[in-house]
């Protein structure tokens, strides 16, 4: 599924986020940048050790949640890995949404910092951290869409999800907010 946004383009696949020919690949981190498993084990096993090795150096207090941070992509195709620190999803009451929302955004505002015209993104927060996948969708699409739409930039984001029930979750969302723009 894919949408134009002034000028660029959304667009949603079922697929491996290792495989994505783009300037940047998200990374689901966590907060000491120490490796997990998911889309994390999955980034860090195509690129190699050096994705590890630039973050234990550059960052070796780790990364707060909301926020994320650049490192080189290793052996993957992108130029760059930014490593976003999604909330734990706690019920919803201790600032979750707003916390999601700026790890994308910070994304975002890296990839214009690195004149990258491309990103990929997984579903942040909605695997290990138990974020609601309708909810982390909302929240997803709405900051891109309206960062697109503000920024004119980047040219193309792209949300890469693992499974059938992710990719529904994330389209259903997209087609509700396409009609009430």
């Amino acid at each position: 599924m894919q949408v134009d946004i002034s000028g660029c383009r959304l667009q949603l696949l079922q697929g491996d986020i290792t495989e994505q020919n783009v300037d940047v690949i998200v990374n689901a981190a966590n907060s000491q940048l120490a490796g997990g498993g998911g889309v994390d084990r999955a980034i860090h096993d195509a690129g190699g050790p050096s994705i590890m090795e630039e973050t234990d150096v550059l960052y070796p207090d780790g990364c707060p949640t909301g926020s994320a941070v650049a490192s080189g992509a290793g052996l993957l195709s992108a130029k760059h890995v930014f490593h976003a620190v999604g909330p734990v999803w706690r019920g919803g009451k201790q600032g979750e949404p707003v916390a999601l929302q700026s790890a994308y955004r910070k994304c975002l505002q890296l990839a214009q910092q690195h004149d990258c015209n491309s990103i990929a993104f997984p579903a942040l927060s909605a695997g290990a951290f138990g974020y609601p996948l309708d909810l982390a969708a909302n929240v997803a699409l709405k900051t891109c869409t309206d960062f697109q739409k503000w920024h004119k930039a980047p040219a193309e984001v792209r949300f890469v999800l693992f499974s059938e029930g992710v990719y529904g979750a994330f389209a259903k969302s997209l087609e509700t907010l396409i009609e009430l723009k």
